[in-house]
C-alpha cells in the first residue's frame, strides 16, 4: 500500500451501499487477532455502536469520496509506517 488514508476520510467499500468514515488505522480485531488497515463507522451517522463499526483493508476500498485532514504529523505517521516493513529499526 502506498500510504494510509488519513483519519476522517470517507470511502465506499467494494460491494457496499453506504459510505464509511475512517476513524482508526492498523487495527486488530479482538476476537480473531487479525490486523486490518482501517476501522470505520457509517457516514454520516457516525459511531453508533460496535455493530456499526467496520474493519477492512485498503484493497477493499472501491471509491474515495473525501481525503481526511493531513498535516506534518499525519505525513510523518505515514512515513514511519511505510518504513516499518523495510527497516525494523524505525521507532514509532
Amino acid at each position: 500500500m502506498e500510504k494510509f488514508l488519513p483519519i476522517g476520510s470517507i470511502v465506499l467499500l467494494k460491494g457496499g451501499q453506504k459510505k464509511v468514515m475512517i476513524y482508526g488505522r492498523k487495527q486488530i480485531d479482538r476476537k480473531t487477532k487479525k490486523e486490518w488497515d482501517y476501522a470505520a463507522c457509517i457516514y454520516p451517522e457516525g459511531n453508533i455502536d460496535s455493530n456499526y463499526s467496520y474493519l477492512f483493508n485498503h484493497e477493499q476500498i472501491d471509491t474515495i469520496f473525501f481525503t481526511g485532514y493531513q498535516d506534518a504529523e499525519e505525513l510523518e505517521f505515514n512515513r514511519l509506517w511505510q518504513g516499518l516493513g523495510k527497516d525494523e529499526n524505525v521507532d514509532c
